[in-house]
């Protein structure tokens, strides 16, 4: 074992962070090897850690009342999440939900403190009802009997009501209004294919983002009050974005705080809803990708800050002014220097239908090899999803070791709009594929990289890009690692977690519709003309992407003599949350790449 590999996927992160009611932090931090909620209580101060657990915690909710927060936290990456009280200390910890066999999707706090809501498949597995509980651990309320995907996604400021998104696919979404009382449900949006998303209910309105109308989302307002005539819904639009997406919306008081995603890199602007909206300027953080947003009472503004070059920590901004950053957390880089770690360059490509695809291409400045260097080329999960630059140990030590690293935002990537993202829907679905195959031309034609020792590594539908490349391009690709990848559309979405298939049928195309195109372009009946070595993991307790989509595609290389590795985790699900398990997966991976690449 190399035992740099190790050491690089021991550099620590800090994210998700939540204000309390007393000006303390609570954020997730995988320092113990698996996310765990850790406190503090004013910058730099002394870190508590305040859950002790062998698996993740998801995520960390503090009271807006108490010192008490709820998390989530599931099984052997099973993604049957139940949701847990806890003292802001870690001490009388108590399971709200207590059903192992159901998801629980966490809505959040009513404004009072006194109630959290949720949903969950406990009634059916195909749907999300929706339930209201207090704050002990007697039985949830169900409220509203669901027939599809719903989430709660903000209480009404009095709490009288509920802000609830039906979800049909990624970029078709619905909003309404649920009295929890009555259980009456009213439609706050139109009925036409567009997403809802960062909804944030405010006495004046409902903040959100949506790309209602238009290409990119933007930032608008909306007022439940129009909930009877939702075909009439006119938003007022706050900020078009420009060009680029308006991703996410924060509002507390009059304070507000919005994102753009630039180039895959986020763009703040401060905002006033006192008397008006109104811009109040930019904050400078720098070149780098913004995730979760908390305000406390005082007005500052926690977000995680993370680059390719710079692991995820916990800052402050005071607003307005936001003159500088104050760091809350030092996430440690496992004794290597930051320095040392390399930022990439945004370019673009042309493909074989002459659209240009954005990419993130890596090259290594410390390496003790020479030029031109192979390379890695890395395709995101998704589809509908996006390669930004924020920091990965893995990509750096490839770096260090002297790969180059390529990461193609091809067709059907979100970032760049509907109509991009659509480019890939279903019949479409190879087009992507050939945005692979194009991209080896392009790293041809940059002097510092080796195409002609090319791997690809992908997970989850990334995996499926893999194995789709090195079919398609079977003399081109010097190996492939697939992670948790898709190996045939047809029993994916037979054997998927029941509440998934109709969301993943709106991309991929129907079992009932379109079963002969999706066994025609699944890999694991094309596996005849793969030529390159192959790497496949999995976890054991993939709700997702079930572990015979590993088995099915390894039966098939290995009985065509080509080289194929598989090693499958009985503790991990779509993907591998525990320190030792990535430590094996990827130096195996490292130990692969070397062997044939």
């Amino acid at each position: 074992m190399d035992a740099d590999v190790p050491r690089y996927l021991r550099i620590q992160s800090a994210y998700s962070p939540s204000f309390g009611p007393d000006g303390s932090l609570l954020y997730l931090s995988d320092t113990t090897g698996v996310a765990q909620v850790w406190r503090v209580d004013s910058a730099l101060e002394w870190q508590h850690q305040v859950t002790f657990y062998d698996e993740s915690v998801s995520y960390a909710s503090y009271s807006p009342e108490r010192q008490e927060f709820a998390f989530g936290m599931d099984e052997g990456g099973d993604e049957r999440t139940q949701i847990y009280l806890a003292c802001d200390d870690g001490t009388d910890v108590r399971n709200l939900t207590r059903r192992p066999e159901s998801k629980h999707l966490w809505g959040g706090w009513s404004n009072s403190g006194d109630r959290i809501a949720f949903t969950s498949n406990r009634r059916d597995e195909r749907v999300f009802d929706v339930y209201v509980q207090g704050r002990s651990e007697d039985e949830a309320e169900l409220v509203y009997e669901s027939d599809g995907w719903l989430s709660v996604v903000d209480w009404s400021p009095c709490d009288s009501r509920l802000l609830l998104r039906e979800s049909h696919s990624n970029f078709d979404q619905d909003l309404y209004i649920l009295d929890v009382d009555s259980g009456e449900r009213t439609r706050l949006t139109p009925e036409e294919e567009a997403r809802w998303g960062s909804t944030d209910w405010e006495e004046d309105g409902v903040y959100l983002v949506t790309d209602h109308g238009a290409d990119t989302t933007y930032l608008a307002r909306v007022q439940p009050e129009e909930a009877g005539s939702p075909d009439d819904l006119d938003p007022v639009v706050l900020d078009d974005g420009g060009d680029w997406n308006v991703d996410g919306v924060n509002v507390e008081d009059d304070r507000v705080v919005y994102s753009r995603n630039v180039e895959g890199y986020t763009d703040l602007t401060f905002a006033s809803v006192e008397d008006g909206f109104r811009k109040l300027g930019s904050p400078d953080v720098g070149d780098c990708v913004v995730g979760g947003t908390s305000w406390s009472d005082d007005g500052r503004l926690a977000v995680t800050l993370t680059a390719r070059d710079d692991n995820a920590d916990v800052h402050s901004l005071d607003y307005p002014d936001a003159a500088e950053l104050t760091r809350w957390t030092d996430s440690a880089t496992a004794g290597i220097e930051s320095e040392s770690f390399v930022s990439p360059e945004v370019v673009r490509y042309t493909s074989f239908d002459g659209l240009e695809i954005p990419a993130l291409l890596s090259i290594p400045r410390h390496a003790d090899v020479e030029p031109p260097y192979p390379v890695v080329v890395d395709v995101h999960g998704g589809p509908e999803s996006q390669r930004r630059p924020s920091f990965s140990g893995l990509r750096q030590y490839l770096l260090k070791e002297g790969y180059a690293l390529f990461e193609p935002n091809v067709r059907g990537s979100t970032g760049y709009g509907k109509e991009y993202a659509r480019l890939d829907d279903v019949r479409n679905r190879m087009d992507s594929v050939k945005d692979l195959d194009a991209a080896l031309d392009y790293l041809e034609s940059r002097g510092e990289v080796d195409a002609e020792r090319a791997a690809a590594y992908g997970g989850s539908y990334g995996g499926f890009m893999v194995l789709a490349a090195l079919i398609e391009s079977p003399d081109r690709w010097a190996a492939g690692v697939d992670v948790v990848g898709i190996a045939n559309f047809v029993t994916f979405l037979e054997n998927t977690g029941e509440w998934r298939r109709e969301l993943r049928e709106a991309e991929y195309g129907s079992l009932e519709e379109d079963r002969e195109f999706l066994e025609s372009i699944s890999p694991v009946n094309n596996a005849d003309r793969i030529r390159a070595p192959l790497l496949v993991m999995h976890g054991a307790n993939d709700p997702r992407v079930p572990v015979d989509e590993a088995e099915q595609i390894v039966e098939k290389v290995e009985a065509n003599d080509v080289p194929v590795e598989k090693l499958v985790f009985d503790d991990e699900g779509h993907g591998f949350s525990k320190l030792e398990n990535r430590i094996e997966a990827y130096t195996r991976m490292v130990e692969f790449l070397d062997r044939y690449v």
